[in-house]
């Protein structure tokens, strides 16, 4: 695995159906896809092959540095496959004039069952250079922490 390149692994105890529609809902997306520390807001999001999405992150305190604006990191791109419960593949890449954060960026996320619940896996493939892989990979980590606690408590709440 090159350098450009991060992956996490989850196992969520919540069934495929409902990992994948977190995945593909943009309120969900809202809760769950943002560091701590940041508030995220989704301009657009159209979860179907070739439809497109546009997110902002920004840091709630004012040292953070953003790639877009001084504390907001914007990104676009397109969903490039869906497959229902399985399979989500995205291009997309940060608006900014500096060109260490340019580039096409690939994030698949594939689900398979699991232990009575979902395997998660998480690409992230093609880093801009200036993005820190270490960074990156905590960022996931941070995330898909968010996202294992809002499957989950949906999952638990939906069988009382």
């Amino acid at each position: 695995m090159s350098s450009h390149s991060t992956h996490a692994r989850r196992h969520l105890r919540a069934p495929r159906a409902e990992v994948y529609h977190a995945l593909v809902d943009a309120e969900a997306v809202t809760t769950w896809m943002v560091p701590d520390g940041m508030t995220s807001h989704v301009h657009e999001f159209d979860a179907r092959e070739g439809g497109l999405f546009r997110i902002s992150l920004t840091y709630d305190a004012q040292t953070g540095t953003g790639k877009t604006t001084a504390h907001t990191d914007t990104y676009h791109g397109r969903f490039v496959k869906l497959v229902p419960h399985e399979l989500v593949i995205q291009e997309m890449e940060f608006e900014t004039a500096d060109p260490a954060m340019r580039g096409l960026m690939t994030v698949t996320y594939t689900l398979a069952e699991a232990d009575g619940g979902t395997e998660l896996v998480a690409m992230h493939d093609n880093l801009p250079p200036g993005v820190s892989p270490a960074d990156n990979e905590l960022g996931w980590r941070l995330s898909l922490d968010k996202l294992v606690a809002l499957v989950e408590n949906a999952a638990s709440s939906d069988s009382k």
